[in-house]
């Protein structure tokens, strides 16, 4: 893969980074029109990318059908409860392969802790009112950012979320395949910029500018690229007065943006999205639904013919109930023109767009339960199902939403001593996804795990004797995500000392 434009040049100038940043951008533009069109027909409320548009206008006034938008609300709806649940354990962590035995045992209790502690911080956020927002446009145009940021001491969690609309934010993808560098464009007044830079040198032109108007808004280019192992962080002021300076520069250790995709098509750096594959029978549907409606109104008003015999002045005549129209002797007066057609089939064409459009964004899938009732077999195949359907795509949002996302709160709460000195890095400590959609994917080694019991219990007494009882109880609840203090620890728990020489943290 060759680097980006701009990539390999000296960023040690704020010219040099907005050079980068206009060259991503105009890499992004044949996007645009696209992007634009999935959110006027699928969510007319999205950040528009036809300048900056008004908050509160109208955006439905060409949108005739709601199918799509009443779709895409409900797949991001359910792309929150299978993924990410809020006030529920959607996310664990457990000993990694290098601790075994009783190492494990020791560790696991305190593990346990840390991930609730984790999970607290995602429930006191507004990490569920923000990830949905993000699902709606990942759902709409098949990428979507979420800016995870520490909060100030004295919130009720250390954790804060943005989601970051796509009409501000310009991506590029590295080497590994990942959109790990972020352009963020956006404009704040200069008391919003002394709030956030307090230190910073602006020139005496803005103030000026300030000082006359002060509701002028001046943009900023906000830029985290990655840089050896970490990820180096710059503000530029570009308000076209003066020269483009910096606001601020840092260094992360992971990236504040969690940059996600639904899908992606091979020598592609933004994703594509199941609007995207559905758009034609959205925007046919739309367009059924306009005619029918034009359809109706000449349905009910009528078109009329008259002989201008200059009695009956058309002109002047309103067709509503209860009105009489003069005319001469002799005249046909009005004389409604009959309709060359009827448009029944309509109907037809609509029904069978809908249900495309439904397949497409699998509400016809996902969608909620009819039956009140449903047998454990029934509740297994739905989440078997789910599992198939989603299972490509939750391995990529496993890849780009879930595990960023939980490393970087892991390392926010660990540097500021909330929880142990943990390193999630596979080896000592695992991530463990416990979402519904998890669970559901894991479903089928629990049920081979079953099946084989039974096997084995058919088989006699003396085959019995090849099942490690103990171990069997302790997998399957690894596999159901049972907390650790629930199962009871083997004999012989290594010692505090020796667990801080394996490189695991003392409790």
């Amino acid at each position: 893969m060759k680097p980006a434009a701009g990539r390999s040049k000296d960023l040690s100038e704020p010219e040099a980074l907005l050079e980068r940043y206009r060259a991503a951008r105009e890499r992004r533009a044949v996007w645009e029109s696209h992007w634009q069109d999935c959110y006027d027909h699928a969510l007319p409320n999205g950040r528009p990318f036809r300048g900056d548009g008004t908050p509160g206008e109208r955006r439905v006034d060409r949108l005739f059908d709601g199918t799509a938008p009443d779709a895409v609300e409900q797949l991001a709806a359910s792309l929150l409860s299978e993924l990410t649940p809020p006030w529920s354990r959607w996310f664990g962590f457990q000993p990694g392969p290098a601790l075994v035995g009783a190492e494990r045992d020791r560790i696991a209790p305190l593990l346990d802790r840390a991930a609730g502690i984790v999970q607290a911080h995602f429930d006191r956020s507004n990490f569920a009112v923000e990830v949905h927002q993000a699902f709606l446009d990942l759902v709409t145009v098949g990428t979507a950012s979420l800016l995870m940021e520490e909060a100030a001491p004295g919130a009720p969690s250390s954790l804060r979320f943005t989601a970051v609309p796509l009409a501000e934010a310009v991506l590029e993808e590295g080497p590994d395949g990942r959109l790990d560098a972020t352009f963020r464009r956006s404009e704040a007044t200069l008391a919003q910029i002394l709030q956030r830079f307090p230190g910073a040198e602006l020139p005496d032109e803005l103030r000026k500018q300030a000082a006359d108007e002060p509701d002028s808004r001046f943009p900023l280019v906000e830029a985290v690229l990655p840089d050896g192992t970490a990820y180096r962080w710059a503000v530029v002021l570009d308000s076209g007065l003066a020269e483009p300076s910096w606001l601020a520069q840092g260094r992360f250790a992971q990236s504040p943006f969690v940059n996600f995709r639904w899908l992606k098509a091979p020598g592609e750096t933004y994703g594509r999205s199941p609007v995207m594959k559905a758009l034609p029978d959205i925007k046919t549907a739309n367009k059924v639904v306009e005619l029918v409606l034009k359809n109706a109104s000449i349905a009910v008003t009528g078109i009329w013919q008259a002989e201008d015999d200059g009695v009956l002045n058309p002109a002047t005549v309103r067709l509503v109930p209860g009105t009489i129209i003069p005319k001469a002797m002799g005249s046909a007066g009005l004389t409604p023109l009959a309709n060359p057609g009827r448009f029944d089939v309509s109907q037809l064409v609509l029904d069978d767009l809908r249900g495309r459009i439904r397949h497409a964004l699998l509400i016809d899938r996902l969608g909620p339960v009819e039956s009140a009732r449903m047998t454990a077999t029934e509740v297994l195949e739905r989440s078997v199902e789910m599992a198939r359907l989603l299972g490509a795509t939750y391995g990529r949002l496993q890849a780009e939403l879930m595990t960023p996302l939980l490393l970087r709160a892991v390392a926010i709460l660990r540097r500021r001593g909330e929880i142990p000195d943990i390193t999630v890095d596979g080896r000592l400590v695992e991530l463990q996804h416990r979402s519904p959609l998890a669970q559901a994917q894991a479903q089928r080694d629990v049920q081979a795990a079953l099946r084989w019991l039974d096997s084995v219990k058919a088989l006699g007494p003396e085959a019995e004797t090849a099942v490690d009882a103990a171990a069997t109880a302790r997998w399957l609840g690894e596999a159901f995500g049972v907390p650790a203090k629930l199962m009871r620890a083997e004999t012989g728990a290594t010692p505090d000392a020796e667990l801080s020489n394996a490189g695991v943290p003392n409790g």
